[in-house]
């Protein structure tokens, strides 16, 4: 998922010290706010969303473009795909 490919993060979704299922709620109403091609960050401290994140860019059709642990944070870039 960490490739080469140059893209602009529009929006940054901070998820923080929140635990299961907050993080992936927020998630879902942050992408029906973005346009279809921008990327968003979500930068969270639950471990569970190394499982829940990319399962709902899977499920949902986006584009994950990073899945990034740094520390005791989890970094994610999602594009928005169209649906």
């Amino acid at each position: 998922m960490n490739n080469a490919q140059e893209y602009t993060i529009e929006e940054t979704l901070d998820a923080e010290g929140l635990l299961c299922p907050e993080p992936v709620m927020m998630l879902h109403n942050k992408i029906r706010d973005i346009s279809e091609g921008q990327v968003l960050e979500v930068i969270a401290t639950d471990p569970s969303t190394q499982r829940d994140i990319p399962k709902f860019c899977e499920f949902l059709g986006h584009e994950l473009l990073l899945s990034e642990e740094r520390g005791n944070y989890y970094h994610y870039h999602i594009r928005k795909c169209e649906g």
